[in-house]
């Protein structure tokens, strides 16, 4: 069919009612759209088979994964220019929008041409997901095997990809950028040393690590404050590459790296904890859980440094919902918290919180970095994972730098302290001084 490009263009804006912001190229080789804009590419008639089976965020998302659909131009301009279409989630946005298109659609013109681009898609049947999809989970949120099969799905991908991306730091969370022409190295050198002098970390004390990750935070801590650590992770690929830094680091006799659910730790007290990156994967139903846990595992005057990625409030937070895309390709199971709700949860625990220090702009040079990195050695990504893992993670990288850049979602670093019954935090009358 002549001119797809055209007609899709035609579809999209009767039914959005309003230009389409960015150009159609089909597979035909038509195009459409405003000239210089970045362009969206229908690889395929499998594409609009995607769509049509499965309209909005999922549906584009599978069609990218498979690499039916593509970006020429520069992908942050083109995820900005289609946030506001599909993926971004205002508290008023949905029911607008969904009255938008069915008025749409009750219009002649725009039926006619639904039925004309039904005859585009070939054959009627709905295209099977990638395989990069996690498959669909039953049972109960959160159990410890739930969780379990859920972080494999996200980490256990290779750590030889991670360390493309990641870079020698091999730290999986929000650097903290004193300069914005700092390196990536520096900036997560420089975070997790922020991590431990707000935990005021001293030589031989116990610092327990959740959600460890590779071992960055737990060698640091060792090497830098001669504390003792224990690393958990849910990972067996993490807690082997993480045992193995540790051995070459000989700091064995120091760190311990297991295989543990928080929920599951007896040799309790810690003097302080670390939980970097980890509570967005605890999910709302056992978050109090998970504050309980932590405060009955440090001693009296011990201080927990919660890092933790936020989202804006709904005005009914019993409808919200968590992103298709990130369920089903990024964080099975991931649930984003407002940081008032996180702070309320650890104070419903016995915490004292003494800080919160937001820092998602620190989030948004991160990802860019980690993009830069994926895209630079973007052949090696795809023979160490397959190509359509490395769609998955550059877009869910790009559309996050975004996120943080428009103030969509957050990230806050947490201070708290298990204050014992007299009431002294054993923190000084002036924790941070500010400037600017």
């Amino acid at each position: 069919m002549a001119d797809a490009a055209g007609r899709l263009t035609k579809l999209a804006e009767e039914v959005l009612g309003a230009p389409l912001p960015v150009r159609i190229r089909a597979w035909d080789r038509s195009e459409s759209g405003p000239p210089g804009a970045p362009t969206l590419v229908f690889r395929n008639r499998r594409a609009l088979r995607r769509l049509v089976f499965k309209p909005g965020e999922l549906g584009l998302a599978r069609a990218w994964v498979a690499g039916d659909i593509d970006v020429d131009g520069d992908l942050y301009d083109a995820l900005d220019l289609l946030a506001g279409l599909v993926w971004e989630r205002g508290a008023d946005a949905p029911k607008p929008q969904r009255a938008a298109v069915l008025r749409a659609l009750a219009r002649p013109e725009i039926r006619h041409a639904a039925r004309e681009l039904l005859t585009l898609i070939g054959a009627p049947v709905p295209p099977a997901p990638p395989v990069e999809e996690s498959r669909r989970r039953r049972g109960p949120l959160h159990t410890l095997l739930r969780d379990k099969e859920a972080i494999s799905h996200h980490y256990d991908v290779g750590n030889d990809f991670y360390e493309l991306v990641l870079g020698p730091s091999m730290v999986y969370s929000c650097a903290y950028w004193e300069a914005p022409d700092a390196t990536l190295e520096d900036a997560q050198r420089d975070k997790l040393d922020l991590i431990c002098r707000k935990l005021a970390l001293k030589e031989d004390q116990r610092l327990l690590d959740v959600g460890c990750g590779w071992g960055s935070m737990v060698l640091h801590a060792a090497r830098e404050y001669g504390v003792r650590a224990v690393g958990i992770t849910l990972s067996e690929e993490q807690a082997t590459y993480a045992r193995k830094r540790i051995a070459e680091a000989g700091l064995a006799d120091r760190v311990e790296i297991r295989v543990q659910d928080y929920r599951e730790i007896k040799d309790e007290p810690f003097d302080a904890i670390s939980s970097v990156g980890m509570a967005e994967h605890v999910g709302r139903a056992r978050y109090a859980e998970y504050a309980d846990a932590l405060y009955a595992l440090l001693r009296p005057g011990g201080r927990l440094l919660n890092h933790q990625i936020a989202r804006r409030p709904v005005a009914d937070e019993e409808t919200y919902r968590v992103d298709e895309f990130i369920d089903r390709y990024v964080f099975p199971d991931g649930e984003l918290a407002p940081v008032g709700r996180t702070v309320a949860q650890l104070e419903e625990a016995g915490f004292e919180v003494r800080d919160v220090e937001a820092i998602r702009e620190h989030y948004a040079l991160t990802l860019r970095q980690w993009v830069t990195n994926l895209e630079r050695r973007w052949d090696a990504a795809v023979r160490l994972t397959s190509p359509g893992r490395a769609r998955v993670w550059r877009l869910y990288m790009a559309a996050s730098a975004l996120s943080f850049e428009r103030n969509r979602i957050g990230v806050n670093q947490v201070l708290a302290v298990r204050t014992p019954e007299p009431g002294a935090s054993g923190l000084p009358l002036r924790a941070r001084t500010w400037t600017g």
